[in-house]
């Protein structure tokens, strides 16, 4: 069974990076060029934080992500979003995935604060798992 890969974005923190690299499966950061700049194989998650600090001039999705998401193909692979954000950022908290969950029609499939507790890859893994499996028998169908 084919293992969904997450796209992720992480700032140099590295906060999401080390969620995303304690999922059980192929992860692409977008910070690095040769992602940023690829097109997908197949179906695909996104792993996004959020900014936003309270300041309306200040976009919430980070410049990565969005230029990964101006390609019609990567954007049409989609099939769900995940986000990493900070309670302290009050209204704002998951605002990037939710704001590209709501744009693009796909589900928020998981949220988490900071880097996640172990109890979050562990739920995060197992939402995952229930999707590959999804994708799998509609790929068999």
């Amino acid at each position: 069974m084919r293992r969904t890969p997450v796209y992720y974005y992480s700032s140099a923190s590295g906060l999401v990076r080390t969620f995303a690299e304690r999922l059980d499966r192929p992860v692409h950061n977008l910070a690095e060029r040769e992602h940023r700049t690829s097109e997908v194989d197949g179906p695909w998650v996104l792993l996004t934080p959020s900014y936003k600090t309270g300041n309306d001039a200040n976009d919430t999705i980070p410049e990565a992500v969005r230029r990964f998401l101006r390609s019609a193909h990567n954007r049409r692979l989609l099939v769900g979003v995940m986000g990493s954000g900070n309670r302290n950022f009050g209204q704002y908290y998951q605002k990037a995935a939710r704001e590209i969950a709501q744009r693009s029609g796909r589900p928020v499939l998981f949220e988490f604060e900071l880097a996640g507790t172990p109890w979050d890859v562990e739920e995060c893994e197992r939402i995952l798992q229930d999707l590959d499996a999804a994708l799998d028998v509609r790929h068999a169908g």
